[in-house]
């Protein structure tokens, strides 16, 4: 584990973000790290295109969240 510095106004939205969430501040921060890899990777993809993708590949089967 490393320990990243970012400004006290980038760390507050963090914590906003993570609230609205239900991620912690640390799992907020590398969600939006991770997505910002992928966005750098694949410029051409939306969010949406970049997120089904990885859902695909977790082997995340959407229909059966949306049959609860």
């Amino acid at each position: 584990m490393g320990i990243v510095k970012i400004n006290d106004e980038l760390h507050e939205e963090v914590r906003k973000a993570s609230a609205v969430m239900v991620r912690s501040i640390n799992a907020q921060a590398e969600f939006w790290m991770r997505v910002g890899m992928l966005a750098e990777a694949n410029p051409g993809l939306s969010y949406t295109q970049l997120m089904a993708e990885q859902m695909k590949h977790a082997e995340v089967d959407l229909r059966q969240v949306a049959d609860v």
